[in-house]
């Protein structure tokens, strides 16, 4: 008899049952899906646009703490919910990717329906958590989420190389989040915020794509990498990360110190980059700009903070 044909057997109906139902999991199995680097990441712009805010509101973080644990709670949650959503949708490919081969989601030890409930819970409660500070960081949440749920997950990340550029709207959302939280009418600093993290992210990613660009052929995401070759990819990022260097210094009202450091941040950041185009080892380029991305986005809002405390 045809294998394809025949009856299933006990032990396989059982198997299916496990990945329908999920097993026991516990709270490890729903911070691994809550993807806490990714959170703890956003938290950080997310704070920093708190704090600038209250800076030039004329106000402090301390004289109402609750509002800033209120946004950056709120903010937390519905990161963790959209990654969370993400990994509902993404449960059918994942399997085929070595980073996420090992998911919850994709061992059985979350089910869809766990996964889909936690992440609508997490999304809800952070909006709830954002709405009780303002209605616009509660809006500019919400509209994030959508973004990186409907348009980024659902749909431009399976069709078109364009994917980067969607989701890096809702990736650039924190820091308008955590300054709508204090101040809703969204000073220009806050644009310009927004605007830092838009431009930085396709270089980001983009590194990241080239790293895995085996995984995202065989799961059949049209990467740019996968589309239209390295090349052009390494291209792409060097016009990105040049571009970053004047986008960065539209706050350069925040000081010597932070105007010197972006600079260089991003000098050296482009530097790395032409560097790629004579390099034999992409993979090893790509690598090298990947982390130099995380702490150039670490170092830049870090100073940012600091270069206000004195």
């Amino acid at each position: 008899m045809n294998k394809t044909n025949a009856m299933p057997t006990a032990e396989s109906l059982n198997q299916v049952q496990d990945l329908e139902q999920g097993k026991q999991a516990g709270w490890r199995e729903y911070i691994a899906i809550s993807k806490t680097g990714i959170v703890m990441s956003n938290l950080i712009t997310t704070f920093a646009g708190l704090y600038l805010a209250a800076y030039y509101t004329g106000t402090t973080l301390g004289s109402d703490p609750l509002t800033a644990l209120l946004a950056l709670l709120g903010a937390a949650f519905i990161i963790a919910g959209g990654c969370a959503l993400n990994n509902y949708i993404d449960r059918d490919i994942d399997h085929i990717m070595e980073r996420t081969k090992d998911r919850p989601t994709v061992n059985g030890q979350l089910s869809g329906k766990q996964t889909l409930t936690y992440g609508l819970s997490l999304s809800i409660a952070g909006t709830a958590f954002l709405a009780m500070t303002t209605l616009m960081a509660a809006v500019i949440g919400l509209a994030g989420l959508v973004t990186y749920v409907v348009l980024y997950s659902m749909w431009t990340k399976r069709t078109t190389t364009l994917n980067t550029i969607v989701g890096s709207f809702a990736g650039a959302v924190p820091p308008l989040i955590g300054w709508a939280a204090i101040d809703p009418g969204l000073h220009p600093f806050a644009w310009s915020l927004f605007l830092i993290m838009f431009v930085w992210q396709p270089p980001h990613f983009l590194a990241l794509a080239m790293k895995r660009s085996d995984e995202y052929k065989a799961a059949g995401i049209p990467m740019l990498p996968v589309i239209a070759g390295f090349a052009v990819t390494k291209r792409q990022i060097i016009w990105y990360v040049a571009a970053l260097i004047p986008v960065s210094l539209l706050v350069a009202d925040f000081g010597i110190i932070y105007t010197i450091s972006a600079v260089l941040l991003g000098g050296g950041w482009l530097v790395l980059g032409l560097a790629g185009l004579k390099t034999k080892d992409d993979l090893k380029w790509a690598k090298h700009m990947f982390i130099f991305s995380l702490n150039y986005l670490t170092i830049l809002f870090v100073l940012m903070v600091i270069v206000h405390m004195f």
